[in-house]
């Protein structure tokens, strides 16, 4: 039997942090805890967690698409109690849960506007839709989203913008790590 490999740093201190959250045990106080190479750390990114149940289905999903935190590590560690425990579409996670989840860790690059629909790829960029107040975002690469029509409409849909007319468009794409 093969094993398993072992998971990227940024995953297993997702995992790492929700546990311990869970727990009520102290979370990571830095990702050094997990990986002492202070090059994945140190940059402010933006990220977003994402945690799936075995069979696939979303359990929660927070993120951030300007980095808040002075490090990718904090950005990390805040982002993955928010999607076990503050996701609005999601019950909180219970400790129990968590031997059936799997953690991915999507970081992100600068936003940068789209002046052309052309220059999108739903494989390869994520969208933020941008109209008044309102703001959606849609990861790149989710499966069943196939076209910009259905990505643009998605992450408008979840901002409650109920027309693309006069939306502003951005785009970015990840570095997507998962277990």
């Amino acid at each position: 039997m093969a094993d398993r490999a072992a998971p990227h740093p940024y995953t297993a201190l997702a995992r790492a942090t929700v546990e311990r959250y869970l727990s009520r045990e102290p979370v990571p106080g830095s990702g050094l805890e997990i990986d002492p190479r202070k090059d994945l750390w140190r940059d402010a990114r933006a990220c977003f967690v994402s945690i799936k149940t075995l069979s696939g289905d979303l359990r929660g999903c927070i993120g951030t698409i300007l980095p808040v935190r002075p490090s990718l590590d904090a950005e990390i560690i805040e982002n993955a109690i928010s999607s076990s425990t503050r996701d609005p579409r999601f019950p909180p996670m219970r400790l129990g849960e968590v031997r059936g989840v799997t953690f991915s860790v999507d970081v992100l690059s600068r936003p940068e506007e789209v002046r052309d629909r052309a220059s999108l790829d739903p494989a390869k960029w994520g969208v933020i839709v941008s109209k008044g107040m309102r703001r959606g975002v849609l990861l790149p690469d989710l499966d069943g989203i196939d076209t910009v029509g259905d990505q643009l409409e998605i992450a408008a849909r979840k901002a409650g913008i109920s027309s693309l007319d006069g939306v502003r468009i951005e785009r970015f794409s990840v570095d997507r790590y998962a277990e």
